[in-house]
């Protein structure tokens, strides 16, 4: 049985990445049916323990994963380290004694509980001097319900409170100011404020390279005149050659060999991994991230339904993707700037094309939405399961290629 999962980013009030929600599916089937709940459960931390694995999936970061009544009556909680995992309370769980009993356990033990979909009733306040985060789902809380959380912040200082599905700068700006100091949803890959943008002398040149690299036929006496006229780009290309990931022994003298070692194909995604990392500088990692992993999504998906004509314009138009939010510009004046096929302008800027389904197909892995990443599969002739193995695989390049970077 296979186990895969998407994650959704929850991060800080300065915009850093504190955990992921794990959004889990077993097998090619979205409900589980011919399991109950429970053993469904139970089979999702046998697949984070012995095939996902916490630390590769969370990078490191706090791992929310929820649990059902019966799960946590269960004690599955125990089965995964304290240190890496934060106990997401259902909404459909009953404030019983028994259910009490078990959260008081398991906080004393050193779980982090956090309560989901939060709606306050006497039933729960209990519970509140162990609770340490509480989640509410903005799209559906009423005014009174949301004055009830607040009253229950500031009687419980300790708890903090994570606003879910916050998809724009302005509703993330209306609860950092009610006191909210977690935040859940793609906010971040929104522009915060547009303005018109100026291209530092770096990513003046970068966009140079972006061009040229993106050619057909390269070249590469330009490539390497471009590099030598920014001392902080050529000493990044120099470390980036050298980087364990290549297992290289051979010692390099000058940019122009170290333009010709990368290669067209291996250059040509160093050039663009820089422009994302230099371009999205002060603006949060999440964000960086996400544009690094869309590209390699899109490059393996174009490889494994075969569009080999595509492969490069996939990577470009994955990375592109979020760059109004990275430069808080409008996308459409930041594309129609550059250097872009019309297939790729296309896909960014109206949403057509086949490239914008490759873009559409990523999001649908980030979101977890199965229903329309299996629809959207089938039309290529790939599996759900082949899907997320693309995804996943494309995170853990996304997170080694970025290291590199650094």
């Amino acid at each position: 049985m296979s186990f895969f999962s998407a994650r959704q980013p929850i991060l800080d009030t300065d915009k850093n990445i504190f955990g992921y929600e794990l959004l889990f599916r077993i097998s090619s089937d979205n409900i589980f049916p011919d399991v109950d709940e429970e053993a469904a459960t139970s089979k999702m931390i046998e697949g984070l323990q012995f095939d996902l694995g916490l630390d590769k999936i969370a990078s490191g970061k706090w791992a929310f994963i929820n649990f059902t009544e019966q799960s946590l009556l269960n004690a599955y909680p125990n089965m995964l380290p304290k240190e890496k995992v934060v106990v997401e309370v259902l909404e459909t769980v009953t404030p019983t004694p028994v259910v009490y009993k078990q959260l008081q356990t398991l906080a004393i033990e050193g779980y982090v509980i956090a309560l989901d979909d939060f709606i306050h009733s006497d039933a729960w306040e209990p519970y509140y001097k162990f609770t340490q985060i509480i989640k509410v789902d903005c799209k559906f809380i009423s005014q009174t319900e949301l004055d009830d959380i607040l009253d229950v912040k500031a009687r419980f200082p300790h708890i903090k409170l994570l606003a879910e599905k916050i998809e724009n700068y302005k509703e993330f700006i209306r609860y950092e100011k009610l006191g909210f100091e977690l935040f859940q949803g793609y906010f971040f890959a929104k522009p915060e404020v547009i303005k018109s943008v100026s291209l530092s002398s770096s990513q003046s040149v970068l966009s140079g390279l972006l061009s040229e690299v993106t050619k057909k036929v390269p070249n590469f006496a330009q490539i390497t005149k471009l590099f030598e006229i920014d001392v902080a780009l050529s000493f990044k290309l120099l470390r980036y050659t050298q980087s364990p990931i290549f297992k290289r022994r051979k010692s390099i003298d000058n940019i122009k060999q170290a333009v010709v070692l990368l290669g067209h194909t291996e250059l040509e995604r160093f050039v663009m991994l820089l422009f994302a990392a230099t371009i999205g500088e002060g603006k949060p990692t999440a964000l960086i991230k996400l544009s690094i992993h869309r590209a390699k999504f899109c490059e393996q998906f174009a490889e494994r339904a075969k569009f080999d004509k595509e492969v490069s314009s996939a990577f470009l138009v994955g990375m592109l993707s979020l760059i109004d939010a990275m430069l808080d510009a409008e996308l459409e004046q930041l594309i129609s700037a550059m250097p872009l096929s019309d297939s790729i302008k296309e896909a960014l800027v109206l949403h057509q094309g086949l490239l914008s389904e490759f873009i559409a197909l990523c999001q649908y892995c980030e979101t977890g939405d199965w229903e329309a990443m299996e629809a959207a599969g089938e039309k290529y002739n790939i599996t759900l399961d082949e899907l997320l193995t693309i995804y996943q695989d494309a995170e853990l390049w996304a997170n080694e290629r970025l290291s590199a970077l650094k």
